[in-house]
């Protein structure tokens, strides 16, 4: 790999721990955030409605923006949405205003929506040049960064630290990472010919064709099993022990912690198995610890069988997002439009679903309402066989500037 790919590798590593630090810092806090707004569980799923809509406009736009300007303008307009979306959240915790903090969720989800899908595509050309798996790796990043927002979030939440301050102190930190990693990105990356030209290609036209693909939607419906999985622990599993095991919220928040440790074990070690046994047998494995896991949490009456369990939905939930994304990648031509395409099937998934369940668990407790995830994640077990093998020649991501 040579010095610039390695420099590049290194600057997305930090685009995928920023978000991972950022989503960390406020679903540790969820529990007090709840309680600054004095909102029921029903309540606070209206709330996180705002990451639903701010990622539903993020992941629809990628697409068609990445064509458009490459990777490199999206991916740092997301990102910055996603460190200022961590102020508005503070200041809206700190003035009791349900509508503030919607509001930074949305930017939130804006941010991430639209800029997860960008670095995704950058990732997968990544791979492509070092001709080995890197993507799950990558994903590792951000699994280390919600161990990392984890960790400091269970201390805050532990010492009674006040949420805007801890919140303003992420948002300064992932400020300094993010304008490091920025200079290291090249131009031009997952742009089309047409778009660069303005005529030669329709961009419109190379999404319409992805979309008939029935191999490639079937990769979307991996990662959109997968992407519920590990949302629906992002933004519920604090609240899930504390109202459904009756743990303190600090014990919850641990919990949490050991999910994204989990997450983060399994996408660092995930590329040794794949590149030996193959994405199909992983896929499959993966789905399993996931339904397992997450059948513990959901029937056991046990607090210790369902903390442990829940290292089984981690490990599980790891690699369905990365593997998918790969798989995308190398499925046929479009390589930049297939990876779109999968990445915003998975971002929605992981950013729309689990407000759902905040619907779900109000009439139902978030025990039962997490049958729903139980079911996703065994479907995924049936659906590995469309990830495939690695083709001998991949296809190549358009580059150009």
């Amino acid at each position: 790999m040579d010095p610039a790919t390695r420099r590049r590798r290194t600057a997305l590593f930090l685009f995928f721990l920023i978000p991972g630090l950022s989503i960390s810092s406020w679903v540790t806090r969820t529990p007090d955030i709840r309680d600054l707004l004095d909102a029921s569980t029903a309540q606070l799923g209206i709330v996180l409605f705002g990451l639903s809509a701010g990622s539903m406009l993020g992941v629809l736009g990628s697409g068609t923006l990445v064509a458009r300007f490459g990777t490199r303008p999206v991916m740092g307009a997301g990102t910055l949405l996603v460190v200022l979306s961590l102020v508005v959240v503070g200041g809206g915790s700190l003035l009791s205003s349900a509508p503030a903090v919607t509001a930074g969720l949305f930017l939130f989800g804006a941010g991430m929506g639209g800029g997860e899908v960008a670095v995704n595509v950058d990732g997968a050309e990544v791979e492509r040049i070092a001709g080995r798996t890197v993507l799950p790796t990558l994903h590792g990043f951000f699994s280390l960064g919600t161990v990392l927002g984890a960790s400091l979030g269970i201390l805050c939440t532990a010492v009674d630290f006040p949420v805007h301050w801890h919140l303003a102190a992420m948002s300064f930190v992932t400020a300094g990472m993010f304008l490091y990693a920025l200079r290291a990105i090249p131009s031009g990356v997952g742009r089309t010919h047409g778009a660069a030209r303005g005529a030669e290609a329709d961009p419109r036209a190379a999404g319409a064709a992805v979309w008939k693909d029935r191999r490639l939607l079937l990769i979307g419906g991996i990662v959109l099993t997968m992407a519920l999985a590990e949302g629906a622990a992002n933004d519920w599993l604090p609240l899930l022990m504390v109202d459904g095991h009756d743990m303190d919220p600090a014990l919850g928040s641990a919990v949490y912690a050991g999910f994204a440790a989990a997450m983060a074990i399994g996408r660092f070690g995930g590329g040794f198995f794949i590149d030996r046994l193959g994405r199909v047998p992983v896929v499959r494995a993966s789905a399993l610890s996931a339904t397992l896991g997450l059948a513990v949490v959901v029937f056991a009456d046990s607090p210790v069988f369902a903390g442990a369990a829940v290292l089984l939905w981690g490990l599980g939930a790891s690699l369905g997002f990365p593997l998918a994304l790969s798989a995308a990648g190398d499925s046929g031509p479009d390589s930049a439009a297939r990876v779109s395409l999968v990445a915003m099937i998975g971002y929605v998934a992981f950013l729309v679903g689990p407000p759902g369940l905040g619907f779900l668990g109000d009439h139902y407790g978030l025990r039962a309402a997490m049958t729903v995830v139980l079911v996703f994640a065994a479907a995924a077990i049936f659906l590995a066989p469309a990830a495939g093998a690695r083709r001998a020649t991949p296809a190549r991501v358009t580059v150009e500037g």
